[in-house]
């Protein structure tokens, strides 16, 4: 088969498990991310690595709306430098340091009703295994995002012996086979086409369509940052002011302000 007809069949594949396997995980954690935002609290966003695209795909981007707190280190996730300063080797050994979670919640004021989304394909490595059970430690719900059929074959590395489903209150599965790359070539060894960028993202996106609702008809409908193609330009640039001041006033509370 074409390679790239390939990719996009198991892709494909990928978006109808999460249709027939993930629907209620996501309504559950819907559920807790709504009552978090709808109640002023801040849904945190944590993920090391290529992680970071699903915490900016949930906020914030068009489409988006404020309640989520991207929290982003650039020592786990600047990834674009590859080698020499501020490389791929030091952030890949960096997302294995105990103790590194512990320092980075240390920033932040965090409580109920706030919650916890951790994005990681493995679900195994000590930092973000560490930020959940901080999380926990909190009293916060802790939803993880993750490749249950990688997670679960893979030995946990952190010293509790912990994985992320191992903690979390919501686990949604990313639907992506283990090892994450999805086609093979007549001739190469490896396998090529990552996986975890299509199910995490369509979970991500899910998710915050279903909370969108939840908040909708609750009587308190979310800030949309919203495409001047569907409002005019004048109308998105006042939407977007509306949506970072809510953000700001939102995200206070985080710094003890």
């Amino acid at each position: 088969m074409n390679p790239a007809l390939a990719y996009l069949d198991a892709a494909q594949a990928i978006l109808q498990r999460i249709r027939e396997t993930q629907m209620d995980a996501l309504e559950r954690a819907a559920d807790i991310c709504t009552h978090t935002i709808a109640n002023e609290g801040l849904v945190h966003l944590f993920g090391t690595g290529h992680s970071r695209m699903f915490i900016e795909e949930m906020f914030p981007r068009h489409g988006s709306f404020p309640g989520f707190h991207p929290l982003v280190e650039l020592s786990l996730t600047y990834h674009n430098q590859v080698v020499g300063s501020n490389g791929q080797r030091q952030a890949m050994f960096l997302e294995h340091v105990e103790g590194l979670g512990k320092v980075i919640l240390r920033n932040f004021v965090l409580a109920p009703p706030d919650s916890f989304i951790i994005f990681s394909n493995s679900g195994v490595n000590e930092v973000v295994v560490e930020v959940a059970l901080e999380a926990k430690k909190r009293d916060l719900p802790v939803i993880v995002v993750v490749s249950l059929e990688h997670c679960l074959a893979s030995a946990p590395k952190h010293s509790s012996g912990k994985r992320l489903p191992d903690i979390a209150d919501v686990t949604i599965d990313n639907c992506t086979p283990g090892g994450d790359a999805m086609v093979t070539i007549d001739g190469l060894p490896d396998p090529v086409g990552p996986g975890s960028t299509i199910g995490a993202a369509a979970v991500t996106n899910a998710l915050k369509c279903l909370i969108a609702d939840r908040l909708t008809r609750l009587g308190k409908p979310p800030i949309v940052l919203t495409s001047s193609y569907f409002i005019g330009s004048e109308a998105s640039a006042r939407q977007f002011d509306a949506c970072y001041d809510d953000y700001r006033r939102r995200v206070r509370r985080v710094y003890g302000c």
